[in-house]
């Protein structure tokens, strides 16, 4: 049985992150295929965590800039170590390619932070293109772990092209793997509630997230007051963990405003929803909210950003604008046209089905896997730059853990 090591820049919270959903449909296809998995991570566990106590999975607490990890791997001889992220790449790929050569060493982005800070950077300049803000210190970091990487797994179509076309990155190096979802059968499109048994509109994410700060804040100001004037009867619910005072602080029984917090099961209150309303104005990679909305049969209104990446060339499960003016009176139209609504609903379980099937992308994955493991030493000459990056090794960041190991020897 293959050991497959993961290096995880925090235990999965799936009931908080987006992240952390993909965290597990990743655990998940590996389980299936019989690796035995290690998990560890240099973060908490939380409440939030997943318990894996249940299951076969190996629980590992690591330590940044320690040498034991180095006598762990050589130990461990894992055949694949999946990074969670390049920051966790940067941490430890190093030592991976030391004591571990041989083991495939595979990069989940999550999504492009790079592209993601970029859009931040465009949003608070008030420009509408991002591209003069991608070339930047994030992106020379994150694409230096694409290329020290034998593969990284891209999320979102979009950022596959702007990879391969923008950066010129070799199509070898990258996979695209989406959330992996499972079909909606008839039965279960049938049992949904109803247009009529539903009420309110509700938006979702984890409140850490800089994105989703910017949604609700942005909610509040410009699109809920036009929203509420024409649908006085209407709320808002707003779910996400770990929000910040100035987010609970918009709480409003008045302004039918509700900051609801933490979300335990999503399911529910998402299937209890007329509309998704989240006008992301800047961010990156696939936005879970909008999967968890179309699995549970609730039409969505965003902005170009958050639906990127969804639909491909089906239509959308709801309404894209970056205008104000058209997200409030969209979000109009949608709450009270039933035939609109229902004919949203049934393009989201379209997209679930068409566009994110877990055992079509799961096969494809097993096929490279096993291709990849087969002909590595292939794969690596062909990414030279790699190996230039991996020979290099990244020294300041190489030496200073190996200075900050030595320092806290001598405390």
């Amino acid at each position: 049985m293959d050991t497959l090591l993961i290096i995880g820049y925090t235990f999965p919270e799936p009931s908080t992150t987006a992240a952390g959903k993909r965290m597990m449909q990743l655990i998940s296809f590996f389980e299936e295929h019989k690796f035995h998995i290690v998990f560890s991570s240099t973060a908490s566990i939380t409440d939030k965590s997943v318990s894996f106590m249940d299951s076969k999975i190996e629980i590992k607490k690591i330590k940044l800039n320690d040498p034991s990890f180095n006598d762990f791997i050589k130990e461990l001889n894992p055949a694949m170590v999946l990074f969670d992220r390049f920051v966790t790449e940067e941490k430890f790929g190093w030592r991976v390619a030391e004591y571990c050569p041989e083991a495939i060493r595979i990069l989940d982005t999550e999504d492009l932070h790079f592209l993601r800070k970029a859009r931040h950077e465009a949003l608070k300049n008030e420009k509408t293109i991002a591209y003069d803000y991608l070339f930047s210190e994030t992106a020379i970091r994150e694409i230096a772990s694409i290329y020290r990487c034998d593969l990284s797994l891209i999320i979102s179509e979009f950022e596959m092209n702007l990879l391969k076309t923008t950066f010129q990155i070799n199509s070898d190096l990258l996979f695209y793997l989406p959330f992996l979802t499972t079909k909606i059968e008839s039965s279960s499109y049938l049992n949904l509630p109803s247009f009529e048994d539903r009420k309110h509109f509700i938006t979702i994410g984890n409140l850490l997230h800089a994105p989703n700060i910017d949604s609700v804040l942005f909610l509040k100001k410009e699109i809920w007051p036009g929203i509420r004037k024409q649908l006085p009867e209407a709320e808002l619910h707003v779910y996400g963990a770990y929000a910040p005072q100035h987010i609970n602080e918009l709480h409003s029984e008045n302004d039918k405003f509700l900051i609801k917090g933490w979300a335990r099961e999503v399911t529910e209150i998402m299937k209890s929803a007329k509309i998704c309303l989240a006008p992301l104005r800047f961010g990156a990679g696939l936005k879970g909210k909008f999967i968890d909305a179309m699995k549970n049969g609730t039409p969505s209104i965003t902005t170009t950003i958050g639906a990127e990446g969804l639909a491909g060339d089906f239509p959308f499960s709801g309404i894209v604008s970056d205008n104000i003016e058209t997200l409030v009176q969209a979000s109009v139209n949608l709450y009270t046209h039933k035939k609109k609504w229902l004919k949203h609903q049934e393009n989201g379980i379209a997209i679930i089905n068409k566009r994110f099937n877990k055992n079509k992308f799961s096969e494809e994955f097993k096929i490279h896997l096993n291709k990849l493991l087969n002909t590595k030493e292939k794969y690596r000459r062909r990414n030279f730059i790699g190996q230039i990056l991996q020979y290099k090794n990244l020294q300041a960041t190489k030496y200073m853990s190996k200075w900050i190991a030595e320092k806290n020897k001598k405390l």
